[in-house]
């Protein structure tokens, strides 16, 4: 379980590192093709900085009005309570905030850039559905997202997407609209060069999504293993993802946009892979690598051999 975990961490490190050499790169063959030099690269930068710094600063309370969370707040919320901050002494992290998103799907999310500044949101169905130690399980993965900065690592990663891909649409927009001077570079290796950073401003935002979700896939492994280890009850969490893998209810806030935030996907999840004359799709690799979640069937395995 050791090695795993920390195989998780350095290929998210890896990841990152991944997305620092893309930007750099996206900005290149931006200022490449529209010409404007310095100045140009500034002003992109500049965006993507001010995107970066909203993104870091108010990511939790976007994720939790996106949700429609609100505060769990009454007597109908103890347990909700109570479960939390014994979690919270054993993993000695500060009690985050508690939200509720009124919703019969069960789910769960954590938000906020670090453990002093994080919330944690489960939907009424989630509350309704679990009895106590599968809710613990759920909560203790959701802690160790904090505990291992996923929230922070996910809201860079969010942020490196949007950066790319607003860099790349700015790109390719004052090429064919405000008239790159490059354009009127005739030779051969300039044309090359054109041509090489336009399929890169074409391709890079949707690398980038890519890798986005790799990542995601791999923080929830990560998370399952260190909230059995917070618990010492494997048990606990397997029952619960058994009982979210039985559900097939979607939830009604949810988006592709914060769909990676969830302990298990609030989207209309596809069926494991299935032959065509069941009139069902097959879940191929493309599918999968558009996936935010691992298979639950997985998730579940892995506990059990823990």
């Amino acid at each position: 379980m050791y090695k795993q975990i920390a195989r998780n961490k350095r290929r998210t490190f890896a990841i990152l590192a991944f997305f620092v050499v893309l930007i750099a790169l996206v900005a290149v063959a931006f200022n490449f093709l529209i010409g404007y030099g310095a100045v140009g690269v500034v002003i992109a930068v500049a965006v993507a900085f001010a995107m970066a710094f909203f993104s870091y600063f108010y990511s939790d309370k976007v994720a939790l009005a996106a949700s429609r969370a609100k505060p769990a707040e009454g007597l109908e919320y103890q347990r909700y309570h109570n479960l939390v901050e014994g979690l919270c002494i054993a993993a000695g992290l500060p009690k985050p905030r508690l939200y509720v998103v009124d919703d019969p799907a069960p789910n769960a999310f954590a938000t906020g850039r670090n453990p002093k500044h994080a919330a944690i949101a489960v939907t009424t169905g989630l509350l309704g559905m679990m009895n106590r130690v599968e809710l613990e399980g759920v909560l203790a993965h959701e802690l160790s997202h904090v505990k291992n900065y996923d929230i922070l690592v996910g809201t860079v990663a969010v942020t490196a997407v949007g950066a790319i891909a607003l860099l790349a649409d700015l790109g390719l927009r004052f090429m064919w609209f405000g008239g790159g001077r490059r354009r009127s570079n005739n030779s051969s290796a300039g044309a090359i060069l054109g041509i090489l950073a336009l399929v890169l401003l074409v391709l890079a935002p949707f690398i980038a999504q890519l890798m986005h979700f790799a990542m995601s896939r791999k923080r929830e492994l990560l998370a399952d293993a260190s909230g059995v280890q917070l618990t010492r009850y494997p048990p606990g969490l397997i029952s619960a993802l058994e009982k979210l893998k039985g559900d097939q209810a979607v939830v009604r806030s949810a988006s592709r946009a914060t769909a990676q935030l969830w302990i298990e996907s609030p989207l209309d999840r596809e069926k494991a892979e299935a032959s065509p004359e069941n009139g069902k799709k097959k879940h191929t690799w493309l599918n999968r690598a558009f996936d935010t979640h691992p298979p639950l069937d997985e998730r579940i395995q892995i506990l059990k051999e823990m």
